[in-house]
């Protein structure tokens, strides 16, 4: 399953991560729709909110299906049909969705034939093992290129750093049946646990049988993220081919202070070493990344949109290769030295 994410981007940040090609091959950024309600977070967990990405013709239905709008969402799909005045009445748990039922279960399927196919952002994502000391988490992502910590040139809009996690969710609209304002919510499709990172999910055998762990559905690729999310050229049956494990993760084990969602800041996705004591080091470097990570949230009086570094959008340039990743998220971090992007001479 998937219980925990981080979204770390400011907003407008995330919009510029997010550039794609349009039917005409023009490059593009999606638009923000309620950019106010955003907040970035190393640490997001179910009825939290989250930014996701969805063709804008589901919001004006004269405009182009392949353009693209990003929104921010609450993490828990409620049925357009629920007929209470509270949501969180609801008798059953919709953070995900299985693939191999998304198409039976009525809290899903209505809204999927509809075409109400979304991408949910993310950092990467959180899983924990189970462990004879207790369960140790994982943080799990794409794998980052050699050049992702490069600064931009003065003026470059695209964005060039870490590749954001894209996972296929489904979306509904439900109004309160007193009246107020329309609420916008998502479920994550899980699929089975790809071979890399199953033993991270592996569960008890139970009557000879083994439960199978589950992860994100994720779209690898801005053609993959185009047929998702263009429902009015790609048809459901067309779209649901999209959803299978994918190899192309990798991961490392973080500190169990990610394990309360509370705390929310970049030591719960900084890498530890196992057998040591699971605590971010408190080296000179790590002090001045994470101290520089922890001003870089928009709206922070010590830094600026701009200031932040600036990432290649992943829906234009090709996957990155495995090699490398933990070194990138590391040096980030500042574990290994002075950091990449904000290195300055003596």
């Amino acid at each position: 399953m998937c219980g925990r994410t981080a979204c770390s981007l400011g907003a407008d940040n995330l919009r510029r991560a997010c550039a794609y090609r349009d039917r005409r091959g023009r490059r593009r950024q999606p638009e923000w729709i309620r950019a106010e309600r955003y907040r970035p977070s190393y640490n997001k967990g179910p009825q939290s909110s989250g930014p996701v990405l969805l063709s804008r013709r589901h919001l004006q239905q004269d405009a182009d299906s392949s353009e693209r709008v990003l929104m921010d969402m609450r993490w828990g799909l409620v049925p357009s049909w629920f007929k209470k005045d509270d949501p969180s009445k609801m008798q059953f748990n919709t953070s995900n969705c299985r693939s191999d039922t998304m198409l039976k279960k009525s809290s899903y399927k209505g809204a999927l034939l509809k075409g109400k196919r979304c991408v949910v952002l993310a950092d990467g994502f959180y899983e924990w093992q189970q462990c004879s000391g207790g369960k140790q988490p994982y943080f799990i992502y794409f794998p980052q290129s050699k050049d992702a910590m490069a600064e931009g040139k003065e003026g470059d809009e695209e964005w060039r750093g870490w590749r954001l996690l894209t996972m296929a969710g489904i979306f509904d609209c439900w109004e309160p049946p007193s009246g107020g304002e329309m609420l916008y919510t998502y479920t994550i499709i899980t699929v089975d646990a790809s071979k890399d990172v199953s033993f991270i999910h592996h569960r008890q055998v139970r009557a000879g049988k083994g439960a199978a762990g589950r992860m994100p559905a994720i779209l690898d690729g801005d053609e993959a993220i185009r047929k998702w999310l263009d429902f009015a050229e790609v048809p459901t049956q067309e779209a649901v081919k999209l959803i299978q494990p994918t190899e192309n993760v990798v991961f490392h084990p973080v500190s169990t202070f990610v394990n309360s969602v509370r705390n929310n800041a970049p030591e719960c996705l900084a890498p530890i070493e196992l057998g040591a004591k699971k605590e971010v080091k408190a080296t000179p470097s790590s002090k001045v990344m994470l101290g520089w990570l922890k001003n870089s949230q928009e709206g922070s009086p010590q830094k600026k949109e701009n200031d932040l570094p600036r990432w290649t959008s992943q829906f234009i340039h090709s996957p990155s290769p495995k090699k490398s990743s933990a070194d990138i998220l590391q040096q980030w971090l500042g574990k290994e030295g002075e950091p990449a992007a904000k290195k300055r001479k003596a």
